[in-house]
């Protein structure tokens, strides 16, 4: 029996970057915590099955030292105030898929002979707020008036994301890693992030977050395209981020979404809290968390109020925002995009793209899978 002499701190650290303890590799491995002890040593079949477990390369094990894996974007997540160092191995997976996808995507387009995107990188830390904020509502075509005729916010978000996609952001929604159930994505880690290019711009939003925040994220990494900063972020509507670049977007954000001057017309002194909340969630088509936030800002809740109001409301609206499943295929589209799946499939059927190269980027592997994709995208009859 062979047995391999591989360091404990790579144990150690292939383990912690797979978001485990420990214990929970001790049903598969019996005597893992011998291995990180030193006191026996893993067999070569055992040290391949842990590699596979963990989501690494074996070739990663035999290192002199742990490799340093920094996010490969600009990080502005805090935790107590502090960055955020060390980002799970499903974040940086996540990232990478998205860099390689808007990177195929990017060539294309440019094949295509499409013009760069002009308003990525338009807006500075200087620009005003709501000049920026009224800029991207009419860059989107997504004004209130368009809004108020929509049933509910749902509705907003949905077309929301079709007015960014067709505007020639990629915009992907996802709650796991690839297409593994098993690896659902952490919201206490992010929320989403941003990938500046002014040919194929990306944003991806955290699917495991709730549908009304969602909005919000969706309207944050906008703002970062704007500004042409990349960036990963954890900002939601009730974050006060002490990072200028969080704060300038979050502003811009909350302006896009509710116009402060058009909430102070509308909002009415001595209303009912609740009854205000749906009144003007059903106004601007947003979710309840938004209005809160643009009361907050409007001078009309004290911080405390804001946030005893806004952990209740947000505890309400996860419970009716629990995931149901759903279609494969739809679900399959607003991972990757609609532009992206549409680009990338009509690609491979005209022999652009190889069928390998679609599957890895679509993230699955069989043909049926694929032709019904087509077929739901309309490529395909």
């Amino acid at each position: 029996m062979i047995r391999v002499n591989v360091k404990p701190e790579l144990l150690r650290w292939a383990r912690v970057r797979a978001g485990m303890d420990a214990d929970m590799l001790v049903p598969r491995f019996p005597k893992y915590l011998e291995w990180e002890n030193e006191k026996v040593q893993p067999t070569l079949k055992q040290l391949e099955k842990f590699a596979k477990t963990v989501h690494v390369p074996i070739g990663s094990l035999f290192l002199s030292e742990p490799p340093d894996e920094p996010v490969p974007i600009p990080d502005f997540r805090t935790l107590r105030s502090s960055l955020i160092k060390h980002p799970s191995l499903d974040l940086l997976e996540t990232i990478y898929a998205c860099q390689q996808r808007q990177a195929w995507y990017q060539n294309f387009v440019r094949m295509d002979g499409r013009e760069k995107l002009s308003f990525v990188g338009s807006a500075t830390l200087k620009s005003d707020i709501e000049v920026v904020a009224t800029n991207i509502r009419s860059t989107l075509n997504f004004d209130l008036e368009k809004r108020s005729t929509l049933s509910t916010w749902s509705d907003a978000l949905r077309q929301f994301v079709d007015m960014a996609d067709k505007l020639g952001v990629l915009v992907m929604v996802s709650g796991i890693v690839g297409n593994n159930t098993h690896r659902r994505l952490n919201l206490d880690e992010f929320r989403g992030f941003a990938l500046v290019d002014n040919l194929a711009p990306l944003i991806f939003i955290n699917g495991r977050d709730t549908k009304s925040a969602q909005m919000f994220t969706l309207s944050h990494e906008l703002a970062h395209l704007w500004l042409g900063q990349s960036a990963i972020s954890d900002s939601d509507a009730s974050s006060i981020p002490s990072h200028e670049v969080e704060a300038w977007c979050n502003k811009v954000a909350a302006e896009l979404l509710v116009p402060l001057a058009v909430l102070r017309e509308e909002y009415r002194r001595g209303e009912d809290l609740s009854r205000a909340l749906v009144r003007l969630a059903r106004q601007f088509k947003v979710s309840t968390l938004v209005i809160l936030r643009r009361i907050y800002d409007s001078g009309n809740l004290s911080r405390k109020e804001f946030r005893e109001v806004y952990d209740a409301e947000l505890k309400k609206l996860r419970a009716l925002n629990k995931s149901k499943g759903g279609d494969f295929y739809p679900t399959e589209i607003a991972r990757v995009g609609n532009s992206f799946a549409h680009a990338l499939v009509t690609s491979t059927l005209e022999g652009g793209t190889s069928f390998t190269e679609s599957f890895r980027l679509l993230g699955f592997r069989k043909m049926k899978t694929f032709n019904e994709l087509a077929s739901r995208l309309g490529v395909l009859p």
